[in-house]
């Protein structure tokens, strides 16, 4: 489903509840030292494609550990005890631009595929095992955006549909129903802003219309073990 801007209804960003909207937003979370930081261990994935997947960069696992300011933020704003599970770059530009439709981010990723009551499909991206979990881990989750650029209006900002993270699992044919029963919000930030969602909140892009890059270091935290001998895969 796609919404014109004339149709958005938007809602103050600093208004926002993690847990009643499903996102909140925290403006300059991060140092202008830190985003340097994240540019320099960045830099040599910045792909020309939707969604780079990170995965065994040491530098960005200790950007994101315990000691970390992302850390700290994110278990301030979600109250809980959470870990890094994934990450994803994503570097939308004039040159690499792309939209996405509504929806809701349905897997994660693991070690090794092993079959697993409740888990599935399976699907491999970049060569990473990516599964189905039950919904229950799911709307656990924490998926965290930490903005290298600023984003504007033009520059493709996120919009989410505030308090869709509470109905489950969303059948792909009731997802315009529901996108349309619920209040938008448009992700603008700025340089070193931080948007914190729930994981399965519907969401969509659209393609920037601006000069500019738009780089977004995309992180999902879990506190879940996994059973049957799966493992997260991590950073």
């Amino acid at each position: 489903m796609r919404m014109t801007m004339t149709t958005r209804r938007y809602v103050d960003k600093a208004l926002l509840d993690l847990a009643r909207d499903g996102a909140a937003h925290v403006d300059a979370a991060i140092s202008p030292h830190l985003c340097r930081q994240f540019e320099v261990v960045l830099a040599g994935n910045m792909k020309d494609r939707p969604g780079v997947r990170l995965n065994g960069c040491a530098e960005l696992a200790k950007m994101l550990d315990e000691e970390s300011t992302v850390y700290q933020l994110v278990q301030s704003v979600s109250g809980k005890q959470l870990k890094p599970v994934r990450a994803i770059l994503f570097n939308k530009s004039p040159d690499n631009n792309w939209s996405l439709g509504w929806h809701q981010d349905r897997t994660i990723v693991v070690k090794s595929r092993i079959e697993t009551p409740g888990f599935g499909p399976w699907t491999s991206k970049a060569g990473l095992q990516h599964v189905a979990p039950p919904f229950s881990v799911l709307e656990r989750m924490v998926t965290v955006r930490i903005h290298l650029d600023d984003v504007p209006e033009s520059n493709a900002p996120l919009l989410i549909a505030l308090g869709s993270h509470r109905k489950g699992l969303v059948a792909q044919q009731h997802i315009a129903d529901a996108v349309s029963s619920s209040k938008i919000a448009s992700c603008v930030a700025s340089r070193g802003d931080v948007w914190l969602y729930s994981t399965p909140i519907l969401h969509a892009s659209e393609k920037t219309q601006s000069v500019l890059q738009r780089r977004v270091l995309q992180v999902d935290y879990s506190n879940d073990s996994l059973p049957g001998g799966l493992e997260w895969l991590g950073v």
